[in-house]
């Protein structure tokens, strides 16, 4: 069975035309949604995948209407691919019933994989180009050197608990444990 599904972002603008499409295509029912492409919550596609069945296909007039990148595009295909559903693209004739469309398919997903790599090497590029530069990044230390060596001496007192330090100090316990580890010196044992 085909089930379409059709997306306008706006109320100004006209879904007619995937309506039209979708019924030419043979679609048995079809949901929409007008809401930006871009918001994770879209009632119409959750019932429409909520409404496939095992051998159905859900249908789009076009590829953009469906996913909001090419990775969250690429997710829910995989996804009815483990179901035992189809997918179908009417204006980039994309079907992975056919071996045509899932080896379209599978490049799309690779292209995918290869975008996301090249931004995972360009974001370490750029922190190292900025630590040789002396930058560091990251959030901003809540302790000064200061207040780590208050720690110390607080915590030198064997009566001193971490919990005690942290209130007076108003940081969390966590916080007090991660600079004594960055210290490398053994925390004490907690009392409550």
């Amino acid at each position: 069975m085909l089930i379409g599904y059709a997306r306008v972002s706006t109320a100004d603008q006209t879904i007619d035309l995937q309506i039209d499409a979708l019924e030419d295509a043979g679609c048995s029912k079809i949901f929409t949604d007008i809401i930006s492409g871009s918001k994770i919550a879209r009632p119409g596609l959750d019932d429409a995948l909520a409404y496939l069945r095992e051998g159905d296909t859900l249908v789009v007039w076009k590829l953009d209407r469906l996913g909001r990148s090419l990775k969250h595009l690429i997710e829910i295909i995989t996804h009815l691919n483990e179901e035992g559903k189809e997918f179908k693209s009417l204006q980039e004739s994309l079907d992975t019933a056919t071996p045509t469309g899932k080896l379209i398919f599978h490049v799309l997903g690779a292209l995918a994989e290869f975008e996301r790599s090249l931004i995972r090497e360009r974001t370490k590029a750029g922190l190292a180009a900025a630590r040789a530069r002396g930058r560091i990044g990251g959030r901003p230390r809540v302790l000064n050197k200061r207040n780590v060596a208050l720690v110390k001496s607080m915590l030198a007192d064997p009566s001193g608990t971490v919990k005690e330090v942290a209130e007076t100090l108003g940081v969390s316990r966590a916080t007090i444990y991660n600079y004594l580890k960055q210290e490398n010196k053994p925390t004490p044992k907690e009392l409550t």
